[in-house]
């Protein structure tokens, strides 16, 4: 064999198997055809939020007299907004490329295609290998929309180059991706409407943590409709007309943008799967625990896996496989701490088990919540919007979900993710203690309701 282990995609599930599989003292290739650095740094996690920081920023200039301020006639300037996004990530991923240049790694920069289950095609050569790990990521799904390819549309990575404000955009889809970039294209001037299929946006979570954010959506002049269906889309001239159907009646809503993010895909196209007889599942590879596909000594990782398309999961999924690949005992991923944030304002972010689940699973649980707009903290930063949740265990109080969407969830929900990495109850958190006034002590309120109710 060429290689103990190959590594196909350098993305950050791919880079971080292949280090992890490297320390162990297994001679590894990396294989990824470029542009080097991954979805997260190139198109995802870190250019979005940089352009969000901004809008946030112009948001807060926009309610100055609410807190006896005063700014003449702040404006946006989108290709000054992109030029410090491009800053920031050729810095992120010219890390990232060197980290993955590192001489301990051989780097293949290249299509990969499987020509057995120890085999891939590389360019004009072949590679075999005792273990593969594929981490090919995830790409733009397409989506069969009457008209939507004839009217011409842009995607999450398209909308990431522009440098003018667009006059007006329609976005289709409310998922994580699409309500973050619907806010910031919202608030920076464009008259921005979203359509969502499902009955709320960010349909995965529970339905109380989307309201408080289409509420604020809509407060600040987008217009949301959600529970709906796509019918046809048209272009005239300059414009495009979405025609869907709405609380039992046609609507037409016209923009001279639509922005497609009703989701994304794995990459698997041109891994020639099955030649190595690797199984898929709807458009994803199939795994178990162990991150290993149908054939043992091939592991899928991260986006190409479909179970949980965030970074620091597929991290986790890299390192979970790396060890099997090159141990005897065993390690399993497991998602009991599976956390989420979406960027949006107010933020969103959960950990564990969500109400969803819990009666998808059968599972009993005690739920109690607490408004932003009766704390003391969130009332002086001017933040009411939303609440916190906890869910917990009837039998002794463990904590088995939290949920967010207020301001800083993203930040606050990792004194969560701590307490029941240590599966601490309801007790536990209301004898830690609490400096006040801040943001965190608002935990404590629901603690007490589910104390008292156990």
């Amino acid at each position: 064999m060429d290689f103990d282990v190959i590594v196909i995609g350098g993305g950050s599930a791919g880079y971080a198997a292949a280090n992890s599989v490297q320390s162990k003292g297994a001679k590894v290739a990396i294989v990824d055809k470029g542009p080097l650095g991954g979805l997260c740094i190139l198109r995802g996690c870190m250019p979005t939020k940089t352009i969000l920081r901004s809008s946030d920023i112009f948001s807060l200039f926009q309610r100055a007299k609410e807190f006896g301020l005063s700014l003449d006639n702040p404006s946006v300037d989108l290709s000054l907004i992109n030029d410090r996004k491009v800053r920031l990530i050729n810095e992120f991923a010219s890390y990232r490329i060197q980290q993955l240049n590192d001489p301990k790694f051989t780097l293949i920069k290249n299509n990969a295609s499987f020509l057995s289950p120890h085999e891939i095609k590389v360019g004009n050569s072949v590679l075999s290998a005792k273990k593969f790990i594929i981490a090919t990521g995830s790409k733009v799904a397409e989506f069969p929309i009457p008209g939507l390819t004839e009217s011409g549309f842009l995607t999450s990575d398209d909308v990431l180059e522009l440098r003018t404000i667009p006059e007006s955009m329609i976005v289709l889809g409310a998922g994580p991706v699409a309500v973050e970039l619907a806010q910031f294209f919202c608030r920076i001037g464009t008259q921005t409407t979203l359509i969502q299929r499902s009955d709320h946006i960010l349909s995965k979570g529970d339905l109380d943590l989307a309201r408080p954010v289409e509420t604020r959506f809509r407060e600040e002049g987008m217009k949301v409709f959600t529970g709906t269906k796509l019918l046809r889309i048209n272009k005239s001239k300059q414009n495009r007309t979405v025609f869907f159907t709405h609380e039992g009646q046609e609507k037409a809503v016209t923009a001279k943008i639509i922005l497609q993010a009703l989701g994304r895909k794995p990459n698997i196209d041109g891994l020639n799967l099955s030649t190595a007889s690797i199984k898929t599942f709807e458009g994803r590879i199939e795994v178990n625990q162990e991150m290993r596909t149908n054939i043992p000594h091939i592991y899928a990782v991260g986006d190409v896996n479909g179970l949980h398309e965030i970074v620091h999961i597929a991290i986790e999924q890299g390192e979970v496989a790396a060890h099997n690949a090159t141990q005897k005992d065993v390690r399993r991923f497991d998602n009991r701490l599976k956390t989420s944030v979406t960027f949006t304002d107010p933020a969103v972010a959960s950990v564990g088990l969500s109400e969803k689940e819990c009666k998808l699973l059968n599972i009993q649980y005690l739920v109690a919540s607490y408004p932003f707009n009766d704390h003391g903290k969130s009332l002086c930063m001017g933040e009411t919007h939303g609440h916190v949740k906890l869910l917990c265990s009837l039998e002794n109080g463990e904590i088995i979900g939290a949920h967010i969407v207020g301001p800083e969830a993203g930040e606050l929900i990792h004194q969560m993710v701590t307490l029941m990495h240590f599966r601490g109850t309801v007790h536990d958190l209301l004898k830690l203690p609490h400096y006040h006034p801040t943001l965190s002590e608002i935990f404590t309120y629901p603690a007490e309701e589910l104390a008292e109710k156990l």
